[in-house]
């Protein structure tokens, strides 16, 4: 087993490093946030410079790969931007996070003493068991919907508020003479304006004024438009737009592989009176769509459980993290440092 290590850079500039990822993916329950046309703008528009492709050959074969950056001193981890909701590592079926781990950790410049692999998602990668080398970590907890069964009865299981609450809305638009629509674009040719039209949107609230908003000449925005575009020339990208009138009023950006649809961003027009939910109208319609088009087995969010998350679904699971130290010892050592600052942050017991 041997890994090898290039500048990230080459993942774009030499067409095999894309292709040998792709088929790494195509082996494994690898989700579309981990196709080669989904990274490839990452690397792009996020990556500093430092960051190194690497992968791992076996008997002719790559069994592993990895994007990954330095993580401060003596360590090592997935690269990891905010626009990617899982960290950049991909491995065939069957093999085991430890093994692969102390060979990259091997190989990595400046004998690091930790290698970490981030936000992992248990429906992918198994969360393994700690070792005397490997410790995994909690991240945070996820939500899906599972699309199974009739949209009426998925309805019929969410909370009365929920359902009340988007009932009266639409009964006051329809006094009003206001109607709803929601279009999905999927189409390369339509993703630019998608962006622009997200930005719009973003930047109209509390993002805007931060200076974190997506804008169609910024990094994020080239990035989001970059990745659509490639998504979009094979089917598998789409952005929700739903107007109030003819106001535009919120929009998903979404991605899609074979079996689930994965909510990336979500931004609505804060101008509109809160009398109103733009974004849960919208979320109402398209989960009814995605039911019954039957397209898909699961809707995935993939950011942080909210509590606007659970009024759409019970259905929860918790990402972690890896860490692989050099010597056992380390491990250990880093697991009691942790357990002190907790002690420490939660204060000292009462009587």
């Amino acid at each position: 087993m041997k890994w090898h290590l290039v500048p990230a850079r080459c993942f774009l500039e030499q067409a095999e490093h894309a292709a040998r990822w792709q088929a790494l993916h195509a082996q494994g329950a690898a989700s579309c946030l981990l196709a080669a046309d989904f990274v490839a703008p990452l690397v792009a528009q996020f990556a500093g410079g430092a960051e190194l492709l690497a992968w791992c050959d076996r008997g002719g074969e790559t069994v592993a790969m990895a994007i990954v950056a330095p993580a401060g001193r003596g360590s090592w981890a997935t690269f990891q931007p905010a626009q990617a909701p899982l960290g950049l590592w991909l491995q065939r079926p069957g093999e085991h996070p430890e093994r692969l781990l102390g060979g990259l950790l091997r190989a990595l410049p400046g004998f690091p003493l930790v290698v970490g692999l981030t936000q992992m998602d248990p429906m992918l990668l198994p969360r393994p068991l700690d070792g005397p080398g490997l410790r995994t970590l909690d991240y945070i907890d996820t939500a899906r919907v599972t699309l199974a069964g009739s949209f009426a009865d998925y309805w019929n299981g969410r909370g009365k508020n929920l359902r009340a609450n988007l009932k009266k809305q639409r009964a006051r638009l329809e006094r009003d003479g206001v109607a709803t629509r929601l279009d999905v674009l999927r189409r390369p040719a339509d993703m630019a304006q998608a962006v622009q039209d997200y930005g719009r949107l973003e930047s109209s609230g509390w993002k805007g004024k931060e200076g974190t908003a997506v804008h169609a000449d910024n990094a994020q925005g080239r990035y989001y438009r970059a990745m659509l575009e490639n998504l979009a020339a094979r089917n598998a990208a789409s952005v929700y737009r739903y107007h109030v009138g003819e106001q535009l009023a919120a929009m998903d950006l979404c991605v899609e592989d074979g079996d689930s649809i994965v909510v990336l961003k979500t931004s609505y027009d804060e101008s509109i009176p809160s009398s109103l939910s733009p974004t849960l109208l919208m979320r109402e319609e398209a989960v009814q769509r995605l039911f019954d088009e039957g397209r898909f087995k699961r809707l995935e969010f993939y950011g942080r459980v909210m509590e606007w998350h659970l009024r759409w679904t019970d259905e929860v699971r918790t990402m972690y993290h890896i860490n692989y130290y050099r010597w056992p010892g380390l491990r250990r050592l880093h697991a009691m440092l942790e357990a002190r600052g907790k002690r420490a942050e939660s204060g000292p017991a009462t009587q």
